[in-house]
């Protein structure tokens, strides 16, 4: 029995900043942002956006050509958590009005949470192949204003659905992990925004990357030479490019130009979006899917790395026909129905959306008919409504 990935759901805010505009804002080089990080959109989330309300919308592109009934197991992952002790998962089950019998909760281990939740999912399938499961990524990447993180901030959700019999992609078996206990980004419980040496979160992201990709070729025998893509955790685009040189260093030019080509395909999205944390690397895969020409049976790489540090090397084989089960069309407006801000509001937006909404105030969205946002506190309570 197969079991992979059967659908895809993605979205991310209606709003963004040009990174052209941020550079002068900030006396930079825009070529600093746009080649030395690599980015030239970010998402901007408001008030009325987080990992739930975000999270509930990616669920919902696809929900409608699945059967309910069999969903069994229910995670998000997340380090933009909205309460301290009750998970994200179940208010969006509640929204997504899924059945009572659903297992649910949410996983923490900074931006590695969404590929923890595939595991479990994966797992979990094998055991009850008549069930499904969904996985969800949602986060809010904050750094500040005008520090040295601004540029690598965003706002996404990808949503998943596991299951046996996949339309989109089969879960090769093995894996690679590797972890440590270090600081090179946190967010402490009293900071809205997260702390990190970026040098040093760097070097590790690229230390744990050979551990685990060498690993893996040694577990299972198979070489550079053998994905037809290999696709990173992108906290922004640069930092994946700098792994995937690694993986194509002495290797033959044919290899070489595939995966450098297949790389550029999956890091289209992130460069418009910007970092969404725990979803990263599902964006990396859905902007594959969608701006590169993959053949059935394709073996896919994924480079799975959370801060703190946990990292995981792991791959999959695309399915024949996977196009069908892709809305690339709706995911492209998405991205281009997005307001550009100017950066006085961006910076009002952002500074507005760390604080706390007083409780009982009630917020209103501004996205389109449908969209699920959130709506305010009553009696300390979070409300969730859709438009």
């Amino acid at each position: 029995m197969q079991v992979g990935i059967d659908q895809i759901g993605f979205y991310t805010p209606n709003k963004y900043v040009d990174m052209i505009d941020l550079a002068h804002a900030r006396n930079e080089d825009p070529n600093k942002f746009l080649i030395g990080i690599g980015q030239q959109k970010m998402s901007v989330a408001d008030q009325t956006q987080d990992a739930v309300s975000m999270g509930i919308n990616a669920t919902l592109r696809y929900l409608d050509h699945i059967e309910r009934k069999n969903v069994g197991l229910l995670i998000v992952g997340t380090e933009s958590g909205v309460d301290q002790s009750k998970s994200a998962s179940l208010f969006i089950k509640t929204a997504l009005n899924l059945p009572l019998n659903v297992r649910t909760f949410e996983v923490k281990e900074a931006c590695f949470g969404m590929t923890a939740g595939i595991m479990i999912a994966r797992d979990y399938v094998r055991l009850h192949p008549n069930h499904s499961a969904i996985v969800i990524g949602a986060d809010i990447a904050r750094y500040g204003i005008n520090t040295g993180g601004e540029v690598t901030q965003g706002a996404g959700s990808i949503s998943v659905l596991v299951k046996a019999d996949p339309r989109i992609m089969t879960l090769s078996a093995g894996h690679s992990a590797y972890s440590a206990d270090i600081n090179d980004f946190w967010r402490p419980n009293d900071s809205a925004v997260a702390l990190v040496d970026g040098k040093y979160s760097k070097d590790v992201y690229l230390d744990f990357f050979r551990h685990t990709f060498a690993d893996y070729q040694k577990q299972t025998g198979l070489k550079a030479s053998d994905f037809t893509a290999l696709l990173y955790h992108l906290p922004f685009v640069k930092m994946g490019f700098k792994a995937n040189q690694l993986a194509i260093e002495k290797r033959d030019d044919e290899t070489k130009k595939r995966l450098a080509d297949n790389f550029a395909a999956s890091a289209y999205y992130s460069k418009q979006i910007g970092n969404i944390y725990t979803a990263s690397l599902y964006l990396s895969f859905l902007s594959l899917l969608e701006n590169a020409q993959l053949p059935a049976n394709a073996k896919v790489g994924l480079f799975s790395y959370g801060s703190g540090a946990m990292a995981e090397f792991y791959s999959g084989q695309i399915c024949e026909d996977y196009g069908k089960a892709l809305n690339q069309t709706a995911d492209q407006e998405m991205i281009a129905r997005r307001q550009k801000l100017t950066i006085s509001e961006y910076e009002q937006i952002f500074n507005q959306a760390l604080k706390v909404p007083q409780d009982g105030l009630k917020l209103a969205s501004d996205e389109k008919s449908g969209t699920w946002y959130f709506a305010g506190t009553e009696n300390h309570v979070r409300q969730y409504r859709q438009k």
